[in-house]
């Protein structure tokens, strides 16, 4: 009996610290889960209604969200998450765009305003964000031309670490079912412009570069950017 006692408790004093090494594992481990579940909701600054009330008309034949008179409730990020957008490098497929005018999608103007639209012209073109490092980025938000209540086409956002968008592509939201600008058919559904724009919830999708699609709108077919945000925060 007392060679069995002798024997837990060398075992136990064996053991003890590799417990108290489990146990601080386990306590740190729970720190940052809570470090990182310190959300807060989105709450982007929205411009005046250019037009009252929702529209009355779906586009023949399109698969779009039916607007909601009633606000959706916010995506929630990390505390520290920030629109990365202004101080970010933007390019283009139009060649044409001028340099001014790419400037007013981070300029923080969001009113519907013909001066605060970026004009980009007809077909599939993109917008490109290079964030200068990779970052975690938890939510976009995007405001096409939403003097009224159109709908704009094949809108995609896509993420990945090179420029070119070769390496490690992630698509955030895709609504091109038709697969116009070939990054793949989407499944999300196309939806009316409004001054509360589109908000994409990025997941913490870690990349440098983002990429946004379109084709036109049932409006016009140039492609019109008032204002985008991306927000996040650089890798701990």
């Amino acid at each position: 009996m007392i060679k069995r006692q002798t024997a837990l408790r060398s075992a136990q004093s064996f053991l003890n610290p590799f417990v108290r090494l489990l146990v601080l594992g386990l306590a740190l481990a729970y720190a940052a889960r809570a470090e990182d579940v310190d959300l807060v909701p989105l709450k982007p600054k929205l411009p005046a209604p250019a037009f009252v009330g929702t529209p009355k008309d779906t586009p023949a034949g399109a698969n779009v969200e039916k607007p909601s008179d009633k606000p959706a409730g916010p995506l929630m990020i990390p505390r520290d998450a920030k629109n990365l957008a202004p101080a970010s490098t933007i390019t283009t497929s139009d060649v044409n765009a001028k340099p001014a005018a790419l400037a007013k999608i981070t300029d923080g103007i969001k009113e519907a305003d013909d001066a605060n639209v970026a004009l980009l012209r007809k077909g599939v073109q993109y917008v490109q964000f290079d964030l200068g490092s990779v970052h975690e980025i938890f939510a976009i938000v995007i405001w096409h031309a939403h003097d009224t209540p159109k709908v704009y086409h094949s809108v995609v956002a896509q993420v990945a670490d090179d420029a070119e968008f070769t390496a490690n592509v992630r698509t955030l939201f895709n609504n091109d079912e038709a697969n116009a600008a070939g990054r793949g058919a989407g499944t999300d559904r196309e939806y009316f412009e409004s001054f509360e724009g589109k908000t994409i919830d990025a997941k913490g999708a870690k990349a440098r570069y983002v990429r946004l699609y379109s084709k036109g709108s049932t409006d016009s077919s140039l492609n019109e950017y008032t204002e985008v945000e991306i927000y996040g925060r650089p890798l701990k």
